[in-house]
């Protein structure tokens, strides 16, 4: 095995634990988003305020919530990660021409 393939194995190992852990050492919790906060603070400063506006589509559960704030966040991640790689390759290959 080559020095980078144990460095990428390592690093996979580190990131699966990252995930896997905290999922199965903190039992019954719920991870609520800024959302849910800003409207507890706003109810704690005013009790009678009425929210203007709401969802067009509510989610089934907190889980799909986390789910297409993952995918957003991933696809987001692919694009940036797209557009480096295009700048590294373009100056490279000009380099070469």
């Amino acid at each position: 095995m080559t020095k980078n393939t144990k460095v990428v194995l390592v690093l996979l190992l580190l990131i699966v634990l990252i995930a896997v852990v905290p999922l199965l050492t903190i039992q019954d919790s719920e991870f609520g988003g800024a959302d849910g906060a800003a409207e507890e603070a706003i109810t704690k400063i005013n009790p009678t305020y009425i929210p203007w506006a709401e969802s067009l589509v509510e989610p089934p559960g907190g889980e799909t919530e986390s789910l297409l704030f993952c995918l957003q966040a991933g696809i987001g991640a692919g694009i940036f990660g797209f557009g480096f790689g295009y700048l590294v390759a373009r100056k490279k290959f000009q380099k070469g021409a």
